[in-house]
């Protein structure tokens, strides 16, 4: 788990954005396009703004993004991040970059969080690799990724954020070990069939269980390698209330966050003080 010294968590409210995407085999194309919506979301005022899980690459086979891997550090998707938080002086979480591994025929599915000053802060590593075999609908995400084995929590001046990325919000044990959290990310690429089935419920039970805002950017369409992606990016209160969403398209899901609202809930409904940790 990661601590980062910074302010205390802030009464006043902000804004952040999830960003929701229809990425292709380009990386080039994809960060043109990745910067384009980011500068929507800043202008609308978003202070944070966490883009999708691949905003990157989809590829159009699984090992494309072997090929493009990037060194933590280096690299024309990090500089990417690194110099679009600077510029539009936000904080900016690349939904998932990938790279380098201990294995050379797979990567690590990096979340990585950049500051104001383009500073990285923050990695985290997709601990839970997505498999589904639905005869003509088959991901092996493990053939083409390392897993991580770390929780990722960081101390911002928007509260305790916790990192995840999209198939990591079936496991809530995740995100219960990382304590009280006041925003979860949650990037993400979901099947349009487990999307419909189960994304928003997914969403709101990591909220409500938690009483904790999340951030929920996605992938959304027919993607040129044949996949279809779900989309329906959106942002959710602690009390699971769907604050904003966009169903289909490109662009910017804005949202006011409210600590205060927050801490209210959490006093009415002190659930999170009456967790107890079962033994067999």
């Amino acid at each position: 788990m990661i601590k980062l010294n910074t302010d205390d968590k802030p009464d006043s409210e902000f804004y952040v954005a999830a960003i929701q995407m229809l990425s292709g085999p380009s990386v080039a194309v994809n960060l043109r396009e990745a910067g384009r919506l980011v500068e929507i979301a800043a202008s609308q005022g978003a202070q944070l703004v966490v883009l999708p899980e691949y905003f990157c690459i989809m590829g159009m086979k699984d090992t494309d993004k072997v090929a493009v891997c990037e060194q933590d550090g280096s690299g024309p998707i990090q500089e990417f991040l690194k110099e679009t938080a600077k510029h539009f002086g936000i904080w900016l979480v690349g939904g998932s970059v990938p790279l380098a591994s201990s294995k050379s025929n797979k990567v690590r599915n990096s979340c990585l969080v950049y500051d104001n000053k383009g500073q990285q802060v923050a990695r985290y590593d997709k601990m839970h690799l997505f498999n589904l075999d639905l005869g003509d609908e088959l991901y092996t995400e493990e053939e083409t990724i390392e897993a991580g084995d770390e929780v990722v929590v960081i101390e911002s001046p928007f509260g305790r954020i916790g990192l995840s990325i999209c198939y990591d919000l079936r496991f809530p044990e995740l995100y219960r070990s990382m304590g009280k959290v006041d925003i979860i990310l949650a990037p993400a690429a979901f099947t349009k069939t487990t999307g419909k089935a189960h994304w928003e419920i997914l969403i709101r039970a990591r909220a409500i269980e938690n009483l904790a805002y999340v951030i929920a950017p996605a992938q959304n369409g027919f993607h040129i390698n044949g996949r279809e992606t779900y989309g329906d990016s959106m942002i959710v209160d602690p009390w699971g209330v769907v604050i904003n969403r966009l169903l289909s398209g490109p662009g910017a899901v804005i949202a006011n966050i409210k600590p205060r609202h927050q801490l209210n809930l959490r006093n009415s409904l002190p659930a999170l003080n009456h967790r107890i940790l079962y033994r067999r």
